[in-house]
C-alpha cells in the first residue's frame, strides 16, 4: 500500500494553488489537503488533519494573516505529527528568511528563481517524503542510507535514526545552493555519510558499485556540484552556512575539505541531540 503524503497549502495566489493541486494530483504518493489564503484556516486544518508537509507563503496580501505568525503559532500546537515546514516566498530580505528559519521553517524555497515551479515544490517534498513519513524508502531511491557498504552499521550515536542523520545532511548542503537534482548532490550526501561513519573509507570503492560510476565521473560530478554553488549561490549564504576556511587556490574547497566540514556537522547534531 502506498504511504500517502498529506500537505496542507497556506498560499493567496489561485494560481500557484491550482499549479501545485494539479501537479500533485499527477503523484500516488502525494495528497494536498487543502489550499487557503486564510492563516486561521490553516491552522484548524492543521489540528484536525494532522499534515505531513505544510507549504507557507510568508505574504497574504490577497489573504487573512501572514506566514511569519503562522510559523509561530503552528510550532505551539505541539502536534503529534510535526509537520515539515516549507516556506514559499517573493520575499528577498534575508531578514526575513532568518526570522522564518528561527519561527521553525525547515526550508526556504524563493519564487523568483528561474527553476521554481509547483513540480519543482512537491518534488522536493517528494525527496523528503521517507523522512516525514518516518519509513524507509526502497534502497535504489536517493534517500536510503548507505547502510549495505562496507561501512559499520550502527550511526556515531544509534539513539538518533539514520533518516534524521540523512535529512540533516541533505539540508545543509541545500542551505548553500547545491541542488538535490545535481547527480554530485547524492554523492556528497553518501560522502558524508561514509565519512562520518569511517574515516579511512575509500568513499569512491563504495560509490562506484553503488552507482555503477567510474571514480572519475563520480568526482567530477561532486566538484562541479560545490563549484556551482560557489558560482550561483548568494555570498551571504555562503559565508553564513560555510565557515571552514577555504584552502584550495580556486576559491572553492576541495571535495575532502568539502566533506570532512560536513562530517564535523553531522558530529556536532549528534552530539547536540
Amino acid at each position: 500500500m502506498t504511504n500517502i503524503t498529506k500537505i496542507l497549502v497556506l498560499e493567496d495566489d489561485i494560481r500557484d494553488c491550482e499549479e501545485l493541486k494539479k501537479y500533485a494530483d499527477s503523484k500516488e504518493n502525494i495528497h494536498i489537503l487543502t489550499c487557503t489564503a486564510d492563516s486561521d484556516h490553516a491552522i484548524e486544518i492543521a489540528k484536525t488533519e494532522q499534515p505531513d508537509a505544510i507549504i507557507i507563503d510568508l505574504e497574504l496580501h490577497n489573504g487573512s494573516g501572514n506566514g511569519l505568525l503562522f510559523l509561530s503559532s503552528i510550532r505551539q500546537l505541539n502536534l503529534q505529527n510535526t509537520p515539515y515546514l516549507l516556506v514559499t516566498t517573493n520575499n528577498s530580505s534575508h531578514t526575513t528568511h532568518e526570522a522564518a528559519r528561527s519561527l521553525g521553517a525547515d526550508f526556504i524555497l524563493t519564487k523568483y528563481e528561474s527553476a521554481y515551479s509547483a513540480k519543482y515544490v512537491i518534488d522536493f517534498l517528494e525527496m523528503m517524503v521517507g523522512t516525514l513519513t518516518k519509513q524507509q524508502t526502497p534502497a535504489t531511491t536517493q534517500a536510503t542510507p548507505i547502510s549495505s557498504n562496507p561501512i559499520p552499521a550502527s550511526a556515531p550515536n544509534e539513539s538518533i535514526p539514520d533518516s534524521d542523520i540523512m535529512d540533516f545532511i541533505r539540508q545543509d548542503l541545500m542551505m548553500i545552493g547545491i541542488s538535490p537534482k545535481a547527480v554530485g548532490f547524492r554523492y556528497l550526501v553518501d560522502a558524508v555519510w561514509i565519512k562520518l561513519h569511517n574515516r579511512d573509507a575509500n568513499i569512491y570503492s563504495i560509490l562506484g558499485p553503488k552507482y555503477n560510476k567510474s571514480d572519475p565521473s563520480i568526482e567530477r560530478s561532486m566538484q562541479y556540484a560545490i563549484n556551482r554553488a560557489w558560482r550561483v549561490s548568494d555570498p551571504d549564504d555562503l559565508i553564513k552556512y560555510y565557515c571552514a576556511r577555504i584552502h584550495s587556490d580556486r576559491g572553492v574547497p576541495t571535495i575532502l575539505e568539502f566533506v570532512f566540514y560536513y562530517v564535523s556537522r553531522a558530529e556536532r547534531f549528534l552530539k547536540d541531540k
